[in-house]
Parts: C-alpha cells; structure tokens; sequence
C-alpha cells in the first residue's frame, strides 16, 4: 500500500479504512489529497485480503470539503485551469468508489459539507454519529454542488428537498439526516467505530460475488427498464449459482454451520 501524505490507509480482518488525516482542518482538501483518497481505495478495490472498504475522518469531522483559503486564492489569481482539476480530481473519487465492486461504508464522525458530503453519499451505506451532520454548503460561498451532489440527492430524497437542501445550504443534523434518507443508520458518537467494525465485519464475511453483482445492478437499475433488470437478475442469479459460494452456502445451511465464503 502506497504512503499517502493526508490520508490514512489500514487492513485488518478483510476491512480496508481509509481516514481522511487533516484534523487540524476538519480533514478539508488541500493539494494532492483527492487523488490520495481515489488511490487508496482504488489500491484497496485491487487488494484480493479486502472485502470491504470504509472511509472515515481523523479527529472532529469527517470531511469540510474544499479548503476556503486555497479557493480563495485560486480566485483572486483566476486560476480557473486549478478548479477545473480540483473538480476532477472530486469525479475520479466518486466514481471510483461507485465502480469498485465491494460495498464501501461511509463512517460519518462528524461535520460533512460540500464536497465531502458528497462523498458521503456516494459511498454504499452511510453509518453516522450522533454528532455528525451533513450540508450542501456550496451556495455559501457563491458556488454550485459537485463530487455528484445533482446526482445522488434527488435519487436519496427526491428533486423538491435536494433543491431545498441545496438552496438553503444548511448542515443537517444526524437524525434530520437519518429521518429523509442521506443517513443509513446513526449510531452513539462513541460507539461509531465499533459500531463501523461489527457491520464492516458482517459484511465482509458474506458472499463477495453475490455482493459486487447486487451493487452493479442496484445503480445500474437506474437507466433500465424492469424487463432488463429481471434479465440481469436472471444471469447474475445463473452466475452466483455456479459459483463455489453458493455451494458453501447452501451446504452450510444444510450443516446448520456459519458459511466460509471465499469469493470463488
């Protein structure tokens, strides 16, 4: 695993973390830190030991997204080229963590604005503190939602509150959050990392196949007509049953035994 200079990567028990390590700035992204986080978990999705990947925040938040004092400066030297590579640097993190085919957990421990609120949403499950809140905070300081932020809220809470929550810009606290959809679960401040370890385990004992195929076809679900999805049910199912797994599986419940899924 590469060393990264604002972002922290482990592995322990098939679990890949990645923390976000700027606590002093509420982990906001400042130079090559995007591509960090696209690497790591790019690195994490490559890696045969890992069956889930969480993403989390060192100290206080999560993630402040863009670090004000560096657009400011941006803008007042119009240095419009730097945007744009910040913004796609913001795409190549999204997307890489949507395309990788093991479930990613957001573990929400604090503030989530902007951009990093976005990631939030674009990770599969949102686990989240009591002290944790999110915001489209972008408005404030005169700019438009991106990492995906058109994309994922109107498909968690509908166009009508996305525009809301957008316009507005204001921090939503856990249990709003929890209660409209953008928190899957909000769980005691104290309690969110082994609260993160028990499911991230959970998860990572399943079958991976049967996971990375429900995961493409849940998203890919979007752009298809039922008749299509019923036939990617159909050949993923045909997949999953020809799989080793599946055999484990249904001997294992036969044997009234916990199955060993090895991802073959």
């Amino acid at each position: 695993m590469s060393d990264f200079e604002h972002v922290l990567v482990s592995v322990a028990d098939g679990v890949g973390t990645v923390t976000l390590n700027r606590p002093d700035k509420l982990n906001a992204f400042a130079g090559t830190m995007r591509g960090e986080v696209a690497e790591a978990i790019r690195q994490l999705a490559d890696d045969e030991a890992v069956r889930v990947i969480v993403v989390t925040g060192a100290g206080r938040a999560f993630c402040a997204g863009a670090d004000i004092g560096y657009m400011k400066d941006l803008g007042e030297r119009g240095d419009t080229a730097s945007l744009e590579a910040l913004v796609e640097a913001g795409r190549q993190v999204v997307t890489t963590i949507r395309r990788t085919p093991k479930p990613v957990i957001a573990s929400v421990n604090g503030p989530a604005a902007g951009g990093g609120a976005n990631m939030a949403l674009a990770c599969d499950i949102r686990l989240a503190s009591d002290k944790a809140s999110i915001g489209q905070t972008f408005n404030r300081i005169g700019l438009h939602p991106d990492w995906g932020g058109t994309y994922f809220l109107p498909r968690l809470v509908g166009p009508s509150k996305a525009l809301e929550l957008i316009f507005t810009a204001e921090m939503v606290p856990a249990d709003e959050a929890q209660r409209i959809g953008l928190f899957n679960r909000v769980v005691p401040h104290d309690t969110l990392p082994a609260e993160t370890a028990a499911l991230a385990k959970a998860l990572a004992a399943k079958p991976p196949i049967a996971l990375a195929l429900a995961k493409q076809a849940i998203y890919d679900s979007a752009r298809h007509t039922l008749a299509e999805m019923l036939d990617v049910e159909l050949a993923n199912q045909v997949t999953c049953f020809e799989s080793d797994d599946a055999r484990e599986g249904l001997q294992a419940f036969l044997d009234k035994r916990d199955p060993n899924f090895r991802g073959t």
